[in-house]
């Protein structure tokens, strides 16, 4: 089995009983085609019965990176169970495991949301009985425009420096931003298209991006070496943490992590008073609820119609 081109889409080609057959990988991205095509083996080889075999056919059909990475923690406690195996001491002792390891609660929370839905995925009347751990309270954090600007002087790699910026910009997660290509990006329209090209997800085809982000990119791509725009020695940027960290450090900021900048970038938003639905499409939130449950408190105008009540 190997993946094969047609018409500028990706898909899996194989022989059997002398006959060529191909799959779509849904996907326009070689890396993104790579994945997919591991996944879809995986769920072919893997028994059909069993979780392993269950979210392989998951990660073939809608799976994304986030679900990947979530996989690799799942597998060992839940990759030979059947559906009926799975109850809340199972996922009690996968918390318990989790937690052991030093992961937070949400964290937790998000790898076994990702069992669920593959699950339910699979069969809406799933045996399985997935406990979640409570959701944390969304943190609060952010930093200020001057934290910020001390955040960007202290890098001291340029990549580094680049994609503190583009975070901020984009209010995109890190690997997105980490896995953008320069195909991607239109600096005479000012625009970058976030994903993989797998599928458009909660309205997140193309986000506008600050001067002060197009300047950067501008200066990067005269001396790109890759087809990636965050770039070390000429290849793509597997991990930010260590050098981000080391920015974060030297700005005197060391609880600001890459995340805290997407938090941040909304913010921002929120407090110059663009609407909670205009917020909840540029950060891709798919309820404009969750927008309004976390950010809404940070507008001028929250709660300015009950507080004229008391006029």
């Amino acid at each position: 089995m190997r993946e094969k081109l047609y018409r500028g889409w990706w898909y899996a080609v194989w022989r059997e009983d002398g006959r060529t057959h191909r799959r779509a990988l849904r996907t326009q991205d070689h890396d993104a085609a790579k994945r997919a095509l591991k996944d879809y083996a995986a769920s072919l080889a893997a028994p059909k019965d069993t979780v392993a075999g269950i979210y392989a056919a998951y990660l073939a059909d809608k799976g994304t990176e986030r679900a990947r990475w979530a996989w690799v923690r799942l597998e060992p406690h839940f990759g030979h169970m059947r559906p009926d195996q799975i109850g809340r001491p199972a996922s009690r002792a996968y918390r318990a495991a989790r937690e052991t390891e030093g992961a937070g609660v949400g964290t937790i929370h998000t790898e076994m949301t990702y069992l669920r839905a593959a699950l339910r995925w699979h069969d809406k009347a799933t045996p399985a009985v997935v406990e979640l751990p409570r959701k944390p309270a969304p943190k609060s954090r952010h930093i200020t425009r001057e934290e910020y600007d001390r955040l960007v002087d202290a890098a001291k790699s340029a990549h580094v420096r680049l994609f503190i910026i583009l975070a901020l910009a984009t209010a995109g997660r890190m690997a997105a931003v980490l896995e953008l290509k320069w195909e991607q990006v239109d600096l005479v329209a000012g625009i970058v298209r976030l994903g993989d090209g797998t599928r458009m997800r909660k309205g997140r085809a193309t986000v506008p991006l600050t001067t002060r982000a197009v300047a950067a990119m501008a200066e990067a791509a005269t001396a790109r070496t890759s087809e990636y725009v965050i770039e070390w020695g000429g290849g793509k940027v597997g991990k930010i943490r260590k050098g981000f960290a080391a920015a974060a450090e030297a700005a005197g900021l060391p609880w600001v992590t890459p995340h805290v900048l997407r938090h941040t970038a909304a913010v921002w938003m929120a407090e110059r008073g663009v609407p909670m639905a205009e917020i909840g499409q540029f950060l891709g939130h798919s309820d404009e609820r969750t927008t309004y449950r976390i950010y809404a408190r940070f507008s001028p105008h929250y709660l300015r119609g009950a507080a004229s009540a008391l006029e």
